[in-house]
């Protein structure tokens, strides 16, 4: 069968959890997937590192800064995401789903993504302007997560591939869409050098089968470097294009308010630990 290419005019968030995958690195596209079902988007403790990822497992838990020793899982399809990634300080904030549906009469799991963040930037950037909050005070708070957005935090989003047809092509496109729209919200209509130089990092020669892992890191100095299963395939250093990246999924309007919610309590036990 030949690789789905799919406009994303179609995408939409109805929640539907995506089904089992390996838990290699993953890259973030704007292909559009659903917010998991309610509050079946439970994470789950692995009682072991060497727990197979591919197999769910039955206990329930949410994540939290204190169990960050140990990998985290969504149990609903066993998609397991590290506590950690690329360095000690880089911590799972939250895990979140999208999902396509195609002209309404079947829906597809595309990828699942972990939102990471390093715990001392958090802290130095943020903790004496927010640090004396609780988490539900800082939920829902738009000039918090602004502050995230805009801050030079460093911040990755790793893309797990669920499903096995999808062509980087398609990734490039929705990025291209969403993105964009995101572009011409913080800096206006004039940045389309900047989103070609950024969607010409997927090239037609890498192939993303279920199971890659897409890196999206903001480092030191606004840079965004992608890695797309460990290979690193370019960076750009732009405020702008780093902001508009992470608004997909920390934002006014998230890819999964869900995960939204849990990356700000996260966030706030950084600040108050």
């Amino acid at each position: 069968m030949g690789s789905l290419r799919f406009s994303f005019s179609f995408w939409n968030n109805n929640p539907k959890p995506p089904t089992p995958h390996s838990s290699r690195p993953f890259s973030p596209f704007a292909v559009a997937l659903g917010i998991t079902a309610g509050a079946a988007t439970a994470f789950t403790l692995l009682i072991s590192s060497k727990h197979d990822p591919l197999k769910p497992v039955p206990l329930w838990g949410s994540i939290t800064m204190a169990d960050n020793a140990l990998p985290v899982t969504q149990s609903k399809n066993g998609s397991s995401f590290p506590s950690s990634i690329l360095t000690d300080s880089l911590n799972l904030l939250g895990i979140g789903f999208r999902r396509k549906s195609i002209f309404g009469l079947k829906s597809i799991d595309v990828y699942a993504f972990g939102v990471y963040a390093d715990n001392n930037d958090v802290k130095n950037y943020l903790a004496e302007k927010y640090g004396a909050l609780s988490g539900s005070q800082l939920k829902g708070n738009k000039e918090f997560i602004q502050d995230v957005l805009e801050n030079d935090i460093s911040i990755t989003v790793r893309l797990q591939i669920l499903y096995g047809k999808l062509s980087i092509r398609s990734v490039r496109n929705a990025f291209e869409e969403s993105v964009g729209t995101r572009l011409q919200k913080y800096g206006g209509s004039d940045n389309k050098e900047l989103l070609q130089r950024f969607t010409s990092l997927f090239k037609d020669d890498i192939k993303i089968p279920s199971g890659s892992v897409i890196h999206l890191s903001r480092g030191k100095g606004h840079v965004l470097s992608i890695s797309i299963d460990g290979q690193e395939v370019g960076s750009i250093e732009s405020q702008l294009l780093c902001k508009s990246l992470l608004d997909l999924y920390i934002g006014d309007e998230p890819f999964d308010k869900k995960a939204k919610e849990e990356i700000e309590l996260n966030l706030a036990s950084h600040l108050q630990n």
